[in-house]
C-alpha cells in the first residue's frame, strides 16, 4: 500500500497537468472546492509538511551550511525580482492590475513542498531540498508580506499586515502542529505517513483546478501574455538558481538542489493568499497557472537530470 502511493505522489506532475486541462473545459468538476475548502486544504498540505519534521531539523537549521543559505537568499532575491521584471515586460497590467499582484506574490512565496519530491527524483539533495524549505516557510511569514508590499504596493493598495496575519495563520500554525504531532503522537504519525503525501498532492491539485476552473474563460481569453508569463518565471528561476550555485562553486547535487527550490513555488499559498486579499480579482490566475508551469518544468528538469547521472554512473562502471 505504502508502495501504492508513493507512486501516486510521484506522479503530481501528471495529476496537476490532467486537472487543471479538464478544469479549463469542464469548471463544474472542480470549483465546488472554494472558499473555506481552499483554505483547509492549504492547512492540509503544511500539516503534512510539519508531520516530516522533527526538533532535530529545526536545531540544523541553527548551523546552516553554505548552501542552504545562498539557496533561501536566491528564494526571496530571484523569483522577487523575477515577477517583477517580466510583469512589466510582458505589461501584464494593461490587462489586469490585479495580474501583475498574482504573478509577484506567488514569486514572493516559498518553496513548495513538491520541490522536495522533484529533488529526489533529480538525485540532488533532498536534505538540503527539505531545509531549505524549511528556512524560506518560516522567513516568508515575514518577507512574503513585506516583498509584495514593496513590489506592488504602488500598483494596488497591498495590506502588509493583513497578508502577514493570514500567513501566521495557514504556514505557521498547521506546520507547527504537525511538528508537536510528529513529537508527542510519533506512532499515530508513522501511521499516517505513507498516505500523508499523496492527500498534499490531492489537496494542492484541487486548490490549483478550481481556480483555473472559477477563472476558465479569462485565461482562455487573456491572450499569450497570461500565459508566458508564470512559465516565463519559473523557466527564469531554475536557470538562475542553478547558476548561482555554480557561481559559488558548489557541488552539482547542491546546484540542482537550490535550481528547484528556487523554480519551485508555494502557489498554493499564493493562491490562498491571492484570493482572500484581492477577493473578485483575477490575482489567483497567475498562482494557479504558476503552480502548473513550475511541476511540469521541475519533473521535466528532474527526468534529465536523472537521466545524466545515470549516464555518469555508467561510464563510471565501464
Amino acid at each position: 500500500m505504502a508502495r501504492i502511493f508513493g507512486i501516486l505522489t510521484t506522479l503530481f506532475p501528471l495529476w496537476i497537468l490532467i486537472c487543471s486541462g479538464l478544469a479549463l473545459f469542464y469548471p463544474e468538476v472542480f470549483t465546488w472546492f472554494r472558499g473555506k475548502w481552499i483554505v483547509i486544504g492549504l492547512g492540509i498540505i503544511m500539516l503534512g509538511m510539519g508531520m516530516t519534521l522533527t526538533f532535530d531539523d529545526f536545531r540544523q537549521v541553527l548551523k546552516l551550511p553554505q548552501a542552504a543559505v545562498i539557496g533561501v537568499i536566491c528564494q526571496f532575491t530571484i523569483m522577487p525580482l523575477l515577477g517583477w521584471g517580466i510583469a512589466h515586460l510582458l505589461g501584464l497590467s494593461e490587462i489586469s492590475p490585479h495580474l501583475t499582484v498574482g504573478l509577484i506574490l506567488v514569486a514572493c512565496c516559498p518553496g513548495g513542498t513538491a520541490s522536495n519530491v522533484v529533488a529526489f527524483l533529480a538525485k540532488a539533495n533532498v536534505a538540503l531540498s527539505v531545509l531549505m524549505t524549511i528556512c524560506s516557510t518560516f522567513a516568508a511569514i515575514l518577507l512574503t508580506p513585506l516583498l509584495t508590499k514593496l513590489l506592488v504596493g504602488t500598483i494596488v493598495d497591498v495590506d502588509a499586515y493583513g497578508l502577514f496575519k493570514s500567513t501566521v495563520q495557514v504556514v505557521l500554525i498547521p506546520v507547527v502542529a504537525g511538528v508537536l504531532l510528529n513529537r508527542f503522537f510519533p506512532r499515530m504519525v508513522k501511521g499516517l505517513t505513507p498516505v500523508s503525501p499523496f492527500v498534499s498532492v490531492l489537496a494542492i491539485v484541487l486548490i490549483v483546478a478550481s481556480v483555473i476552473g472559477q477563472n476558465n474563460e479569462t485565461i482562455l481569453t487573456s491572450g499569450w501574455r497570461l500565459l508566458a508569463a508564470p512559465g516565463l518565471l519559473h523557466l527564469s528561476a531554475f536557470a538562475l538558481g542553478y547558476g548561482m550555485a555554480r557561481i559559488f562553486r558548489l557541488p552539482e547535487d547542491a546546484a540542482r538542489t537550490i535550481s528547484i527550490e528556487v523554480g519551485m513555488q508555494n502557489s498554493g499559498l499564493g493562491t490562498v493568499l491571492a484570493k482572500k486579499h484581492f477577493p473578485g480579482t483575477i490575482a489567483p490566475v497567475p498562482c494557479a497557472i504558476s503552480a502548473v508551469y513550475h511541476c511540469i518544468i521541475g519533473s521535466l528538469m528532474a527526468g534529465y537530470w536523472r537521466w545524466r547521472s545515470s549516464k555518469a554512473n555508467g561510464h563510471q562502471e565501464s
